[in-house]
C-alpha cells in the first residue's frame, strides 16, 4: 500500500510537474525555496496567543516579520496570515460584518463570481441576502450607474468586489462614494489577482475604497494554499479579535512561514512578474483570437489580468474542450479559463504564448491526433523546469 502510495504521487509529480502545460489560472507553482519551508519542523508545532505553549519565540517571531511584509508590500495597516484558505479568509470577514438576513452585494456565479458566497455557500451558512451586482458580459464587468441606484435602493451592509472569472479591474473606485455613504463595509477578494496586485499591475483595492483585501495565497500570488486577510485598522483590528479561536485555531505555522518566504520573493519580484503575467495573457489571447477562437472581450483587449475566457456557452461545453486538452496534457478548467501564472513563473513569454496557442488550435480546431500534439508538448515543457522570479 505504500509502495502504490508514493507511486501515485510520483506518477503525478512527473506529469502534472514535468509533462504538462499548466493553464488553470487558480493555480500556481511555488520556488524551491518556499516548498522546503512547508516540510519544516513548523509542521509540527502550535502555538497560542496567551502563551499557553512555550517554545514558540522563533514562531511568533516569523509571524511578526510576515505581517510586516505583507503590511509593506500590500500597503495596510494590518495583516493577518492566519486563515487557512481563502474560503476561510472571505468566511471571517462576512462574519465579522454581518448579521443574520443582513443584505450582501457582489458578484453573482452566473456572472464570473465565487460560487462559496452564495446559495450552498457562505449566504446559507451565516443567513445573509445576497443580491448580485449589475453586470455586462459582453465587457466582463460591473455597471456602475445601475450598481450605484442598487447600493442606495438595497443598502446592502456588505459590499464585496472581486470574482473568480476577472478579466478588468473593478470599477471600485467609481462607486466608493455610494458605498461608503450608506455606512457599508466594503471588502475586496483577490484571491485571483492578488499577485497582479502586488506587483502594481491591476488596481489597488486598498488606495480605491476597499477597506479590506482577502483571499488565497496561491493563484497569481505565488505562495503555499492558504489565506491571507488585509486591512485598514478599524477592520483589521476586529478580525484579530475574532480570527481565533472562531475561525482558526491553531494556524499552520509552516505554511505561513512559508508565506513569508513567497511575501519576500513578491517584494523583490513581483513588478517583474506581474506585468510579464498581463503581457503573457494578452499575447495568449491575441493569438487564439486570430486562429478563431471565440475569446472574450476583443473590443477591450481581450484582458488586463492572468485570465484569458473562451465564450463556449458553460461548463458543458467547456467540459468537452477540457477533456479534449487533457489528452495532450494541456491543463484547463472547464469554464476555459485560460490562466498564465504558472507558465510565466517558469520563464514563458510572448513567444512560448504563441506556441501554446498553436497546441490548443492543433487539438480543438485541427482535431490533430492527440498523441501527436502531447508529443510536443512534452518537448516543450523541458525547456521550462526553472522557476523564475524568486530566490536562487
Amino acid at each position: 500500500m505504500i509502495d502504490e502510495l508514493l507511486s501515485l504521487i510520483k506518477r503525478h509529480e512527473r506529469w502534472r510537474g514535468r509533462e504538462c502545460v499548466n493553464l488553470i489560472p487558480s493555480e500556481n507553482v511555488m520556488s524551491p525555496a518556499v516548498r522546503s519551508l512547508l516540510s519544516s519542523d513548523l509542521g509540527h508545532r502550535y502555538t497560542s496567543r496567551e502563551k499557553f505553549y512555550m517554545g514558540t519565540r522563533f514562531i511568533d517571531e516569523t509571524e511578526q516579520y510576515g505581517e510586516e511584509l505583507a503590511k509593506n508590500l500590500f500597503g495596510s495597516e494590518t495583516a493577518d496570515l492566519r486563515p487557512l484558505s481563502g474560503h476561510i479568509a472571505d468566511l471571517t470577514f462576512l462574519a465579522c460584518f454581518t448579521n443574520p438576513e443582513d443584505t450582501v452585494l457582489c458578484v453573482s456565479p452566473d456572472d464570473g463570481g465565487y460560487p462559496g458566497f452564495w446559495e450552498k455557500g457562505l449566504s446559507r451558512l451565516l443567513k445573509l441576502r445576497m443580491i448580485r451586482f449589475p453586470f455586462s458580459k459582453e465587457n466582463m464587468n460591473i455597471k456602475v450607474e445601475e450598481t450605484t441606484d442598487l447600493i442606495l435602493r438595497k443598502k446592502p451592509k456588505v459590499v464585496i468586489f472581486g470574482a473568480s472569472i476577472i478579466l478588468f479591474p473593478h470599477p471600485l473606485r467609481a462607486l466608493a462614494k455610494a458605498t461608503h455613504n450608506i455606512g457599508a463595509h466594503v471588502g475586496y477578494d483577490g484571491s485571483h489577482v492578488l499577485g497582479l496586485i502586488a506587483g502594481g499591475e491591476f488596481q489597488d483595492p486598498l488606495r480605491e475604497g476597499s477597506q479590506a483585501l482577502f483571499g488565497s495565497t496561491h493563484k497569481t500570488f505565488f505562495g503555499p494554499q492558504g489565506g491571507i486577510i488585509l486591512a485598514d485598522k478599524e477592520h483589521g483590528e476586529i478580525v484579530k479579535k475574532r480570527i481565533h479561536p472562531e475561525f482558526v485555531d491553531n494556524a499552520h505555522w509552516n505554511r505561513i512561514a512559508a508565506l513569508t518566504l513567497a511575501l519576500a520573493e513578491m517584494k523583490s519580484y513581483g513588478k517583474e512578474y506581474a506585468g510579464q503575467v498581463v503581457r503573457n495573457a494578452q499575447t495568449l489571447a491575441k493569438a487564439l483570437a486570430e486562429d478563431g477562437f471565440p475569446v472574450a472581450c476583443p473590443q477591450l483587449g481581450y484582458t488586463r489580468s492572468h485570465q484569458v475566457l473562451l465564450n463556449y456557452g458553460g461548463y458543458k461545453e467547456g467540459g468537452v474542450i477540457a477533456r479534449k486538452l487533457e489528452r495532450a496534457n494541456i491543463i484547463v478548467d472547464s469554464g476555459v479559463r485560460l490562466g498564465v501564472c504558472e507558465a510565466t513563473r517558469r520563464g514563458m513569454k510572448g513567444e512560448e504564448m504563441q506556441r501554446i496557442a498553436l497546441f490548443i488550435k492543433r487539438m480543438v480546431i485541427d482535431d490533430e491526433d492527440p498523441n501527436s500534439v502531447k508529443g510536443d508538448v512534452m518537448k516543450f515543457v523541458k525547456e521550462f523546469q526553472e522557476i523564475e522570479y524568486c530566490f536562487k
